[in-house]
């Protein structure tokens, strides 16, 4: 009888997808306090960045499951009035998810497969699936969001690259 893998493989995966999800959760924070313009809609925002991460190191339900996390988390200490946006929330997923699921392409270089990571789950999960999640709120003026996220995507692949590539940090990461 074939026994099924569980979703966190050990301790230590689990214990570093909620920090990333802590992690995630405090720049969320920062950023919708401090660079947050037009009432919500003009925000620049690195919170899916760990989420993107976990999906790298973890794999694609990891990664889901962290943004879920994330975004309920954020949601519950916000001082928002409406209940959930769950189109939001399944865009989180889908950052996470397509990011663990292209992490695993065979691809040569790794920066271009960070850059395919990044690129797509953004394009999918914040610009496709989030945007539709927020037009119930602000309407057509949620088109702005994409020049935004391009810069986003590219900052953020900056810092995945920068932060792979160090020695310091795959010692730290070690054999997940």
């Amino acid at each position: 009888m074939k026994k099924k893998a569980p979703v966190f493989r050990s301790i230590r995966i689990l214990t570093l997808a909620a920090m990333l999800t802590a992690i995630s959760v405090i720049i969320g924070i920062f950023c919708k306090s401090f660079l947050n313009f037009g009432n919500g809609l003009f925000r620049i925002t690195f919170e899916n960045l760990p989420v993107i991460l976990s999906g790298i190191l973890f794999g694609p339900i990891v990664g889901g499951l962290v943004g879920i996390a994330t975004d309920l988390i954020s949601y519950l200490l916000s001082p928002q009035i409406y209940p959930p946006n769950l189109v939001v929330t399944a865009g989180a997923f889908l950052i996470g998810f397509f990011s663990g699921l292209l992490a695993r392409i065979p691809i040569k270089h790794p920066s271009a497969r960070i850059l395919l990571c990044t690129s797509v789950s953004h394009l999918v999960g914040s610009i496709v699936v989030k945007s539709f999640g927020l037009y119930q709120f602000y309407g057509i003026l949620v088109l702005w969001r994409i020049p935004v996220y391009f810069a986003i995507i590219l900052i953020e692949s900056l810092l995945l690259c920068i932060l792979l590539g160090r020695k310091s940090f795959q010692r730290l990461i070690g054999n997940i």
